[in-house]
Order: C-alpha cells, then structure tokens, then sequence
C-alpha cells in the first residue's frame, strides 16, 4: 500500500492536472463559441449561392452536362479530401472519423485512393498506415482558416478532378449539429451530380433577364459553390473539434476531482491509522513503565 508521502504526492499531481484540464476546457468553450458563430453566420451565404446554383442549373437545363465538373472524371483513381484537427486531446473526434473514413476504404478496396489532407492529426493517421498523401495543406493551420484557404483548397481539388487522374472526389469532415452532437459526415464533392435543393418560398414569376447570359454567371458561380462547400466543411470541422475538446477536458476535470477525493480519503484513512498506532504504542510504554 502507498506511504501517506506516495499519495500526499499523488495528491498534489492529481490537482495539478485538474487545474490544467479546467484551464483547457475553459479555453475550448471559449473558442467553441466563437467558431460556432462563425460556422453560424456562414450558413446564409452558403443558401444564397446554393440557391442562386440551383435556379441557374434549372435555367440552363441539360448544358450543364457539357461542363467537367458535371460528368464523371477520366481516371481511375479517387480523391479524397480529410479535415481533421491539428492537435489531441479532443475525446474520439479523430478516431470517429478514422473509423468511418477506414469502413469507406474497405467499401472501395479495389479503387486506387489519393489522400488530401487538412490537420496534422489525420496527415500523421494515414502516413501510419501507408496510405498516399498527396498534398497537406499545413498552412495556414486550421484554427486560422479562412475563406482564401478554403478557395485554394477547392481550387487544388478542382484541377487535380479536371487534371483527368480521378475519377471522383469525396470529402470527409465532421460535421457539427450542436455541442454535444458532432457526426462524421461523407459528401460527395465532385463531380457534382445534383445541387441541394433549397426552400426559398414563393419566388418571383415571369421570365428573368440575365447578363451577360446565363452561361456566364452559371460559370462565374460554380467555383464559388464550391469554395463555399469546402469552407462550411473547415468551419463545421473546426466547431466540432472545440466541442469535442470541451466534453473530453470536462470529462478529464470530473475524473481527476473524484480520483483526488478518493485519494484524499485514503489519505486521512491512512493517517488516522498511523496516529493510532502511535498513541496505543504511547499507552503500551505507559503501562510498560509502571
């Protein structure tokens, strides 16, 4: 059994660590916050364009299938694109979405796989077990994401799909529902085979005058359909990220409150005993002398 100098040590230890696990929950509640309002305040725009996108779709018809990005690519080979978190101790946020990303794999275990990777996190995951990385956008890192890396993500995906190596490309991210539910999520990037549809009420009727033409803007909104995509998907990422971290710290904070209490009753148990020893050791010499 542990001298009462082992647990009174363990004791500090564990309050140490306790302080350290508030410190960081508190932290990550802060951040949870202003990363779901960010996540939150993205969703207007990303309707907007979607339904710009759909209208334009309906107004052009069966053109769009002239265009790449609408027809299946010309290789062989998948793409897959990974957001996960720059650093640990955010709970099972990493391996829920290894879990679903390895039960993908072995769906299309006969499809060669290219991997582009956002979060030091997953880079590490897949150059562990082999897989072909080949690109890692380490900069900037994702809590100082932006929408111009989030273009330039879509951007890179986009011109591998279009370079005529894969044959689709597939995206995985978590996606964030509240603070307490964050799922990963699978979604189909390119090419892109129908856009959401979007409730926008009763619209305006008769005939829309476009210009330059309908071609044009269809042209110029595509790209930024999805950049937007791939943004909301950083954003929802990084939002479950600080979630998930904020639970697993609490959770951390709890276990080391009541593994100290435990200890702490040990402790007195333990120095109880010891004092009572002493005094019957005093008594015994007591009744020794006379």
């Amino acid at each position: 059994m542990a001298s009462i100098r082992d647990l009174r040590t363990r004791i500090k230890s564990i309050g140490n660590i306790r302080q350290i696990t508030r410190a960081m929950e508190m932290v990550a509640t802060t951040k949870l916050r202003r990363f779901q309002e960010k996540a939150v305040a993205s969703r207007p725009y990303s309707r907007e364009i979607t339904g710009l996108v759909t209208r334009m779709a309906a107004v052009m018809g069966e053109e769009t299938r002239a265009r790449p990005l609408f027809n299946p690519g010309r290789g062989e080979r998948i793409a897959v694109f990974v957001v996960s978190s720059d650093r640990g101790l955010c709970g099972a946020y990493n391996s829920n979405l290894g879990r679903l990303l390895e039960t993908w794999i072995k769906e299309n275990a006969e499809r060669e796989v290219d991997f582009f990777v956002v979060g030091r996190k997953g880079y590490q995951y897949l150059v562990r077990r082999g897989r072909n990385v080949v690109t890692y956008f380490a900069d900037p890192p994702l809590e100082k994401v932006d929408y111009r890396a989030a273009a330039r993500a879509a951007r890179a995906l986009a011109d591998a799909f279009l370079s005529g190596q894969y044959e689709r490309v597939v995206c995985f991210y978590t996606a964030f529902e509240s603070v307490v539910k964050y799922v990963p999520t699978r979604m189909d990037f390119l090419p892109i085979e129908s856009v959401p549809a979007v409730d926008e009420g009763p619209t305006a009727s008769g005939d829309l005058i476009l210009e330059p033409d309908a071609a044009s803007i269809f042209d110029a909104l595509v790209p930024r359909y999805l950049e937007t995509r791939i943004y909301n998907a950083l954003l929802e990422s990084l939002t479950s990220e600080y979630a998930s971290r904020r639970v697993s710290m609490k959770n951390a904070t709890d276990a080391a409150k009541n593994m100290g209490n435990a200890l702490r009753k040990l402790y007195n148990r333990k120095r109880q005993e010891n004092i009572t020893k002493e005094l019957l050791d005093i008594v015994g010499g007591a009744e020794a002398v006379r």
